[in-house]
């Protein structure tokens, strides 16, 4: 296996809506209302949507590839661009999406690596993100590379509030939760 990442561009658009709504129906549509779903994924990862996020400075998508094949992607968020935690010491991993016929290869925790050195590159204190409560699955993945529990916030699927928790790993000594 020989993973690396590719930034995103307005250009990758349509792969990265494909790429987008594939992984999250993968994830989440069996848990979900139909209806509410549906208005989900075309509001969030509706051309609309992610045109204006590959044109903000401060979010950034990076499709992964094994060799040739394009097998998930993440989206990382700085400073204003965060989605509830708005620290400039901080990088919010928003999206991090392996394609279902290429999870448990260890393309996650690669793809966290990666996060985590681009984080620590920038000086940043701590990488964050929020999590399905009942995504136990990912839960105890994150918890396995060191990340923590420090906060919950509401997050809607359609009408459907739902809670993420918040987990955060510190990559600078003395900085704690």
């Amino acid at each position: 296996m020989k993973l690396h990442l590719e930034p995103c561009s307005i250009t990758d658009l349509q792969v990265l809506a494909n790429l987008s709504k594939r992984t999250f129906i993968e994830a989440f549509e069996k848990d979900n209302n139909p209806e509410d779903f549906k208005v989900y994924l075309n509001s969030a990862f509706g051309e609309k949507a992610l045109i204006k996020e590959l044109h903000d400075n401060n979010s950034t998508f990076y499709f992964v590839y094994n060799n040739t094949i394009l097998v998930g992607y993440i989206k990382m968020n700085e400073n204003e661009s965060q989605s509830d935690i708005k620290d400039n010491n901080s990088m919010e991993l928003e999206r991090i999406y392996v394609l279902r016929e290429f999870q448990g290869q260890g393309i996650g925790a690669w793809l966290l690596t990666q996060v985590i050195s681009m984080a620590r590159a920038k000086n940043k204190y701590y990488v964050w993100l929020g999590v399905w409560e009942f995504n136990t699955k990912a839960i105890k993945f994150y918890e396995r590379l060191g990340f923590q529990k420090f906060g919950s916030h509401p997050y809607y699927i359609g009408n459907d509030k739902q809670t993420d928790w918040l987990m955060r790993l510190d990559l600078q000594e003395g900085v704690s939760i």
